[in-house]
């Protein structure tokens, strides 16, 4: 799978440290603390050295998305694995790299950054991205919903991350329907969403495993 995805894997790895190279760029002009965790009143409240923010977060990342790809690839059940599935491995820590990188990047060069409302969107985007691939994703034991009623049947699979998918999506959409709550209520709202979203398919799983136990 790693030789088959060879370019796209080099290429996503290079958008990766992509941050990097803008930060060397920019090094002189940037302070030597950078902000790298907000709260969730959109105030900085964690700060790193010049260094790893600039060349420590974008390799941590980069280490990441190996590791992801490593386990996904020696996955003996992902040697059929759609590859739109596979694809989406492959881009989404590269997106968040440069996303992310440039907030911490804008935000030291005193631009007005509103890094929560960024992150909200963010969160929303790839839940809906997710639950669009879920459906597409064959039985395997890195990627999806793997508990022992899924891995044990593949209907149970089928049906699991279809239903899954449509949570998902809808999960995502209902989060990017938040930045109408104010942010101090966010974190309220965020929290169940994701409970939901991850025990719900679970649950589902569980109960038509016991449908089909009584059949």
């Amino acid at each position: 799978m790693i030789r088959k995805n060879k370019w796209q894997l080099i290429i996503s790895s290079v958008i990766i440290v992509l941050p990097i190279v803008a930060g060397l760029f920019i090094w002189n002009y940037l302070p030597e603390q950078i902000a790298t965790h907000w709260g969730i009143d959109g105030e900085p409240d964690g700060w790193s050295g010049k260094s790893f923010a600039v060349l420590g977060m974008p390799l941590i990342l980069l280490a990441l998305h190996w590791l992801c790809i490593f386990f996904t690839a020696h996955d003996p059940k992902n040697k059929e694995q759609s590859s739109k599935v596979f694809n989406m491995v492959l881009w989404i820590i590269p997106i968040i790299s440069l996303i992310v990188c440039g907030c911490f990047y804008a935000f030291a060069l005193g631009n007005d950054v509103n890094i929560v409302m960024i992150c909200h969107i963010l969160i929303g985007i790839i839940f809906v991205i997710i639950g669009n691939y879920m459906p597409k994703c064959k039985q395997n034991y890195t990627i999806g919903i793997k508990v022992p009623w899924t891995l044990q049947n593949e209907e149970n699979w089928n049906k699991t991350h279809r239903f899954a998918g449509r949570l998902w999506v809808l999960g995502g959409l209902l989060i990017l329907a938040t930045l109408f709550v104010p942010m101090a209520n966010f974190i309220y709202v965020l929290i169940p969403l994701i409970i939901l979203m991850a025990f719900v398919p679970i649950i589902y799983s569980y109960v038509y495993y016991r449908k089909q136990v009584h059949l």
